[in-house]
């Protein structure tokens, strides 16, 4: 029994480039097969004395038009078939003039004489099949293709036709002459024929109106041969007239699929798409199975040569549906197994993916029990892997991770399984004795590799890359020993990168209160609780207010006063930085607005520091926003102090870079913050548009106490000076740091010594000049 809903290949055709059609190609077709039509139908119907002259003008317009589609209407590249139809054509014409013409040439039942125009049909039929030969080699997609098989079954049951109703009734009659059962043979040319048409047409792909009138005069030319061939060997009463509109149409026919544009689409190659079975071809499959099955039934054979090949006939068609069933069960046996390769492998570097991964965890963990087995799950981040497809593009980028996924394959055993879960997530699966530290001596190992460069098109690249560990002895769902191993990189990557992290279940409840977290600090903006503090900034040299730098601070109604060293990263990574740092910096431009106003022209003009983040510089907007601040507060530029990171920029310097020039375009004054605990070189410094350094806490913390620190600050002192920069320090807390910061040539300074970072009302006195 067929399958009924096997997915077939259904090929489509693929454009191909050539010369341009003819003009006016399509009233052209239309004007041939209309006059086709009406010439056909005379030659049907019409009175006696018109049928030779209207079969003359259909072989010869026939021909004419096979001609010209062969010249004008195919690529020139593909011509080849439609030649081999044209002279296929010629062959026949000259065949049946020959038949009129040549005395005794036509006769019924042949004779001798019959041989002459054979000897033009025969080579017809050969040049026929190999045009239709040709036009399957070119359209044909794949060699799976069940077409071949149908077609096959169509011709079997055609010859069983064809040995049932032609050649047993001539070989059962008792003038049988060697001429008869020569002409027995052309049959068994229509069925070849037919098999080739056959699979030409059941091989899918565009069936245009070409292939339609390919297959019709095909049937048309069977048909007519068939009745010949039942008339020339005395079985039965075939009209002549009947076989010559037959023939007629075949000539028509076959015109005008060489005339209709789609005849290129005869000779383009096929793409492959799945489909189901049609009904159509179904109903065939079981026509050609069903009628040699009946016939033999109903007209059983009468002798052991007609039984024994009606036996091999209906034997080979059995076969035949077996190897079908057989093929089409393959077929789908091999979709099946590459439709679950694509579910469960990645498409670029062939690893197994996440879905894998859980099903061969929830597997080792059935066992883990009984055997005493550790699962162990190492979660690999690559470190900064954007700012490869950044400077180098996604190609690159995709190479990275191609050998990233050979090289942990290399430092596995065979049972252990490696994964990509991700753009540059990986993960290794492996199972061990309880006791073994084996986790963490791959962890090592895979780190260590990730010391060497990788060998990559564009030269040697260098990536590091953050573990997370996760164990399990069994019991654990896959997808949360995952979590948990996720969680333990994040660890890692905290932890400064280019290490491992064991998970523990601390790490879980922080992940909670992060995320806790998180879902808050998204309301804390339009529900008010974000607020602006101010900490002074102060000139050294003369002890005067020179401005503020700006803080967010949060005060969630139920957690209380939310540490910025909290909230502040989270708001980075999850983008509401860039929101929230709008708002700050309108905020502190505002204020500092209502403070000059206040302080009057004639007091020392202040200005606002406002720290700008590593996402903010990213935006395109953060431009446009400095921009309408000042046009909304009427600030001078130079006011207005951006403090930007050097981790921060060197994450993306250029980038970064084209924000600060434009900013920098503004007039406003950019500040290096923290400035010794990143970078800190002297040609990064001098590449980007800075005038101020903030030196950081941690380098003042213990100058004036001959600290260890004092040469660095005395270096960056002097280099900042020779660059024409001035230096904040930040974090004074006392009056001997404040007093050797000042000896030193330190241009301002701010820490509690000067104030705490207050609301603005807290710092009216300092405003106002009585504090």
């Amino acid at each position: 029994m067929l399958a009924p809903q096997r997915p077939e290949t259904a090929p489509v055709a693929v454009p191909r480039a050539g010369s341009p059609l003819p003009p006016h190609h399509r009233l052209l077709v239309w004007s041939y097969l209309g006059a086709g039509g009406i010439l056909l139908a005379l030659l049907a119907a019409g009175p006696v004395w018109l049928r030779t002259p209207l079969l003359a003008v259909a072989l010869l317009g026939g021909l004419a038009a096979m001609g010209y589609g062969a010249r004008r209407m195919a690529v020139p590249a593909e011509r080849r078939p439609w030649t081999c139809l044209f002279a296929a054509a010629g062959l026949f014409l000259a065949g049946i003039v020959t038949r009129i013409v040549v005395p005794g040439a036509g006769a019924s039942p042949p004779t001798t004489m019959s041989l002459i125009p054979d000897a033009f049909v025969l080579p017809g039929y050969l040049t026929m099949v190999y045009a239709f030969g040709s036009m399957l080699r070119r359209r044909r997609a794949a060699e799976d293709d069940p077409a071949r098989v149908d077609a096959v079954l169509v011709g079997l049951a055609a010859a069983f036709m064809c040995w049932t109703f032609v050649m047993v009734p001539s070989m059962d009659q008792l003038d049988l002459t060697p001429l008869r059962v020569a002409n027995s043979i052309f049959p068994v040319l229509d069925v070849v024929l037919l098999v080739v048409v056959a699979q030409l047409a059941l091989s899918g792909g565009a069936r245009q109106f070409s292939l339609w009138l390919l297959i019709t005069a095909s049937v048309a030319m069977f048909a007519g041969d068939f009745l010949f061939m039942l008339r020339d060997n005395a079985v039965a009463d075939a009209p002549q007239h009947l076989i010559d509109v037959l023939f007629s149409a075949t000539f028509v026919l076959v015109g005008g699929a060489g005339l209709h544009p789609s005849m290129r689409t005869l000779t383009a190659p096929q793409r492959i798409i799945v489909k189901d079975l049609s009904k159509i071809r179904m109903a065939l499959i079981a026509l050609v199975v069903v009628v040699p099955v009946v016939i033999t039934t109903v007209e059983p054979a009468g002798g052991t040569v007609n039984g024994a090949v009606r036996a091999i006939l209906c034997v080979a068609l059995i076969l035949a549906v077996l190897y079908r069933v057989v093929r089409s069960n393959d077929s789908r046996a091999r979709a099946e197994r590459a439709t679950r390769r694509r579910a469960t492998h990645d498409a670029l570097t062939d690893l197994p993916n996440r879905e894998l991964l859980a099903e061969t965890v929830a597997s080792w963990g059935d066992r883990a029990a009984a055997e005493q087995l550790e699962i162990s799950l190492l979660f690999i981040d690559l470190d900064r892997f954007k700012m490869v497809n950044d400077h180098w593009g996604h190609q690159v980028g995709d190479e990275l991770l191609c050998a990233v996924a050979g090289r942990l394959g290399a430092q596995v055993r065979d049972a252990d399984l490696v994964c990509r879960i991700g753009g540059d997530e990986f993960v290794i699966a492996l199972a061990s004795p309880s006791h073994s530290r084996l986790a963490e001596s791959l962890a090592g190992r895979v780190l260590d590799e990730f010391s060497r460069p990788f060998a990559l098109s564009v030269g040697d690249v260098v990536i590091s890359a953050s573990i997370g560990v996760a164990k399990s002895l069994g019991g654990a769902e896959a997808l949360e020993l995952i979590r948990d191993a996720d969680t333990a990189m994040y660890k890692a990557k905290g932890s400064g990168r280019n290490a491992y992290a064991l998970f523990d279940t601390s790490l879980r409840d922080q992940v909670r209160d992060r995320m806790n977290l998180e879902q808050a600090l998204r309301t804390a903006l339009p529900n008010g609780e974000l607020s602006v503090h101010y900490q002074p900034i102060v000139d050294l040299a003369t002890g005067e207010l020179d401005g503020f730098e700006a803080l967010m601070r949060w005060q969630h109604p139920t957690l209380g006063a939310v540490s910025p060293l909290h909230f502040i990263p989270i708001a980075e990574e999850t983008g509401l930085i860039v929101e929230s740092g709008a708002w700050l910096l309108r905020e502190a431009a505002a204020q500092l607005a209502a403070w000059r106003a206040e302080r009057g022209p004639q007091a020392r003009q202040l200005h606002v520091s406002v720290n700008v983040s590593v996402r903010q510089l990213r935006d395109h907007t953060l431009v446009a926003i400095v921009r309408d601040v000042l046009a909304t507060t009427g600030l001078p530029p130079d006011a207005l102090w951006l403090e930007i990171t050097e981790s921060g920029v060197m994450e993306d310097l250029e980038t970064a870079l084209a924000t600060l020039d434009a900013l920098r375009e503004l007039g406003v004054t950019l500040a290096i913050d923290d400035f010794g605990t990143g970078y800190s070189s002297l040609s990064y410094l001098n590449r980007l548009p800075v005038g101020i350094v903030k030196l950081d806490r941690a380098f003042v913390s213990e100058v004036g106490e001959h600290g260890a620190n004092e040469s660095i600050v005395r270096a960056v002192l002097a280099m900042t000076s020779a660059l024409n920069l001035r230096v904040v320090a930040e974090g004074v807390e006392t009056e001997l740091q404040r007093d050797w910061l000042r000896e030193q040539g330190c241009d301002l300074a701010q820490g509690w010594l000067y104030g705490r970072p207050q609301l603005p009302t807290g710092h009216t006195d300092l405003i106002r000049g009585t504090a």
